[in-house]
């Protein structure tokens, strides 16, 4: 929740030109969604993709206040993060909604971004894998193997959201393995062509060895992202 009509223009002029010709990684920007006409009138001829930050989890009625996922596709989203550490949190979205909220995406042919993640008190109990795997079969529950096959993962450790900490390339590695070793236990195809983000404090300083990593595919990025050149060098990391 950043951002003026102003700094958006001046952020996305920063972050289009640089970004345009990078075919090899796919770029999408996830505005609050009073911005999200305006960023996808800015990047509408460049490289970059566009995404939602929540959707609801009813596709229209008396909710006061929601975007549907019908809305985002009418602007020309083509992603929508689903399930964010914040939402779970700060909003109480439970495993449950956020599958309701994963097939509302999909029925508008929106490519969901589906987070998971443990807190810190999780890891330190032993139990970050069996928080991640019930956050995934609620998913799988509701819309089958197959329904990863239009979709991203995104892997947030909690405790490195907005908090400066990092998972080393190491316990990040260990824990996207182990996020698709659950999809392949369903289908071995749908698991290799899965992405696999990682989100959790990315920038500039640490992409590379987070990248490099053979199951981390990309970055859910968070602060970084308010700043073009962060943001740049982030992307590039990528390639």
């Amino acid at each position: 929740m950043h951002g003026s009509r102003s700094t958006i223009g001046e952020l996305l002029a920063g972050i289009v030109a640089p970004t345009v010709p990078q075919s090899a990684v796919e770029v999408v920007l996830c505005p609050p969604s009073t911005y999200i006409d305006q960023v996808g009138r800015e990047i509408e001829n460049s490289a970059l993709s566009l995404g939602g930050q929540n959707c609801a989890r009813y596709d229209s009625g008396a909710y006061t206040g929601e975007v549907s996922a019908q809305m985002l596709a009418d602007l020309g989203c083509k992603y929508v993060i689903i399930g964010h550490s914040e939402r779970r949190k700060y909003f109480h979205e439970s495993d449950q909604e956020i599958a309701e909220k994963f097939k509302q995406a999909q029925a508008q042919h929106l490519q969901p971004i589906l987070c998971v993640g443990e807190t810190q008190q999780q890891r330190e109990d032993g139990c970050a894998e069996s928080v991640v795997a019930q956050q995934l079969d609620t998913v799988l529950a509701a819309v089958g193997v197959d329904g990863f096959a239009k979709a991203v993962l995104a892997y947030e450790p909690v405790w490195a959201i907005g908090t400066g900490l990092t998972a080393s390339p190491q316990q990040a590695q260990e824990m996207h393995s182990f996020i698709r070793g659950m999809i392949a236990e369903h289908s071995v195809d749908v698991a290799q062509k899965l992405s696999v983000l990682y989100g959790g404090s990315v920038k500039p300083e640490n992409a590379n060895n987070l990248f490099e990593q053979p199951d981390i595919d990309g970055g859910l990025i968070g602060g970084a992202s308010l700043e073009a050149d962060k943001f740049n060098a982030i992307v590039k990391a990528a390639l």
